[in-house]
């Protein structure tokens, strides 16, 4: 059995996986790109990392180069 914790934190990731989906994304495309990005991303801007206002072809085209 996991903890609580785990099982909050497996909840967010399953959420935003799904999003993603729902949002025409590949969620593993989306991810690879959000976690190579965050790191330098101004915090004040984090909502521009959402599913919703990430393209999927703006995905490609970083994953690409």
């Amino acid at each position: 059995m996991g903890s609580d914790a785990g099982g909050e934190r497996a909840a967010a990731i399953y959420s935003l996986v799904e999003t993603a989906r729902l949002n025409g994304l590949d969620p593993q495309a989306y991810l690879r790109d959000v976690l190579a990005r965050i790191a330098d991303h101004p915090i004040n801007r984090i909502d521009e990392l959402l599913p919703w206002n990430i393209g999927g072809h703006h995905i490609e085209q970083r994953l690409a180069a």
